[in-house]
């Protein structure tokens, strides 16, 4: 008796015809919503895209854009502002995450409602929240100034500190509400990952004599390896591609000391009308996403690789 492929089988094939029927609906939608703005977006990175001329002008160039970002300092002024805002956001949010994870995580009175008031800042649209770090920072009426006047810290009007006048003062603020808002997010996959530890292996440890710091090396920390790298990776892309915050809270000033890579793509694209040189650095922003997960996957999976 002949055996045939299963492919060619007419009940696979009825098979293969009726899941390529159900997943056509949904493949023509993530095509036309996620491939083609993507590749149309590339496309446009290799054209002298200029909004300010005709539609039918746009001739092809290759890399010029890219050659022309990478030439402009002040795209380099932009990722050295990109990396201090990224580092210095990612660890605050990534060390206050598992530290309030693991406080939550324990049995204590009013538990579940602490929670949920934790939860309350990343429930704030970015926007938002932009706009109400704005008020709080406000040099003459904002409550920050307002709680230093209180503690006698500052002295009334003349000891006003305008937080969002400093280049280095602003991007430090600016990190201050990036961590308040997306902290609570990390301590939510934290706690998540905290729940599925079994009790077995810290009553074993206390058994064997193991202090606080072992367990927390030894057996907590190993057991969220995994939801550690979602947590970087996740929260390192969302902080490269930054704008909303930027946009409502400083506008990439003063004096473009808060002017990340995403609020430098929106002003090459949108007030410089330069389409072209826009999507070559979001391409660029891109490129540097990818080697940074790679980075990541690397050292953190490299012991569990080689054993």
């Amino acid at each position: 008796m002949t055996h045939l492929p299963w492919y060619r089988r007419p009940q696979r094939r009825g098979e293969i015809l009726l899941a390529a029927a159900l997943l056509a609906p949904t493949a023509i939608i993530m095509g036309t919503v996620l491939l083609y703005p993507i590749l149309r977006s590339f496309v446009i990175s290799l054209q002298d895209y200029d909004l300010s001329r005709p539609q039918d002008s746009h001739p092809f160039i290759g890399l010029a854009n890219y050659q022309a970002v990478l030439a402009d300092p002040s795209f380099w002024s932009s990722v050295q502002i990109t990396l201090f805002f990224v580092v210095l956001a990612v660890a605050l949010e990534i060390t206050l995450g598992l530290a309030c994870a693991l406080m939550l995580n324990r049995q204590f009175v009013g538990r579940r409602w602490v929670r949920m008031l934790a939860l309350l800042p990343w429930a704030v649209p970015p926007i938002v929240n932009g706009i109400m770090w704005k008020w709080i920072l406000n040099p003459s009426y904002g409550a920050l100034n307002g709680l230093l006047l209180q503690l006698g810290v500052i002295d009334r009007g003349r000891d006003y500190i305008i937080w969002l006048g400093d280049p280095v003062l602003a991007l430090v603020m600016v990190v201050l509400a990036d961590v308040w808002k997306e902290t609570p997010f990390i301590m939510l996959l934290f706690l998540a990952a905290l729940q599925t530890i079994p009790g077995d292996l810290y009553e074993a440890a206390r058994v064997d004599g193991a202090n606080r710091w072992d367990m927390l090396t030894r057996i907590t920390l190993p057991m969220l390896r995994p939801t550690l790298f979602v947590a970087l990776a996740l929260r390192t892309i969302w902080a490269l591609k930054s704008f909303d915050l930027i946009y409502t809270l400083t506008a990439g000033g003063p004096s473009g000391s808060t002017q990340v890579l995403g609020y430098f793509s929106y002003l090459r694209s949108f007030i410089s009308l330069d389409l072209g040189q826009g999507a070559a650095v979001a391409y660029l922003m891109t490129a540097v996403v990818l080697a940074l997960v790679l980075v990541y996957q690397y050292f953190l999976y490299r012991n569990v690789d080689a054993a």
